[in-house]
């Protein structure tokens, strides 16, 4: 990640909100993270969706990329795609482990180029919010676009050691940070507590800056 500007203004393109919500009367916490991209419409939903592209930015990924179909992230979460109306909607489950939650992502036209927001939902685990808040999936999500960002404006992959090695940059930690700060400033707009907002924003930036197997995040 090397080729990013200024981290604090690539953290501050995304604008991010939280909002409560329930599924089948289980209380859910929303992460909606938006950012605009200079591409098209047609090359973005691409990025998003071609099994080829989305190990340039992200993960590899197996499976099948259809509404039905079971997909699988290299090392990280699989699921079902719910919803895939191209070039404009993608929905589908994100399950790591024993937990599940959806991403729902939109594509828009947005002047010369394409908005897209992303929506992360999640059923509350009192714990885990407690502890890291929306930042706990938001900052990932974060790191991700800016992987996104750095294929479509280079055309060239983005090195997976370089960007696990990111976060721990002193640009990296920047990042983090403001991202993280932007999460809690999201959750005190849903009526979060100041103070744990920001306390939980602090875990986050250790977290993703430090690592649990420090014991600097619990």
């Amino acid at each position: 990640m090397r080729m990013l500007p200024n981290p604090a203004v690539i953290a501050g393109l995304v604008t991010r909100q939280v909002r409560s919500g329930s599924r089948e009367g289980v209380p859910t916490k929303i992460a909606v993270a938006r950012r605009t991209f200079a591409t098209d419409q047609a090359d973005l939903w691409d990025a998003l969706t071609n099994a080829e592209r989305i190990p340039r930015w992200f993960l590899p990924v197996s499976g099948e990329l259809r509404v039905g179909g079971r997909y699988q992230l290299e090392g990280n979460a699989g699921g079902t795609v719910e919803q895939c109306e191209a070039p404009k909607l993608l929905a589908l489950t994100w399950e790591w482990e024993t937990q599940v939650s959806w991403v729902r992502v939109t594509l828009s036209p947005e002047g010369d180029g394409t908005e897209l927001e992303l929506m992360h939902e999640s059923q509350v685990d009192p714990e885990i919010w407690g502890t890291y808040g929306p930042g706990a999936v938001g900052v990932g999500w974060d790191l991700a676009l800016t992987g996104l960002e750095l294929h479509l404006s280079t055309g060239k992959p983005v090195d997976p050691a370089e960007g696990m090695a990111y976060p721990t940059t002193p640009d990296g930690k920047e990042f983090v940070r403001t991202a993280a700060t932007g999460w809690a400033d999201a959750a005190i707009g849903d009526g979060e507590e100041p103070a744990a907002a920001r306390a939980a924003a602090e875990r986050t930036v250790r977290f993703y800056t430090v690592g649990p197997e420090d014991g600097s995040a619990s």
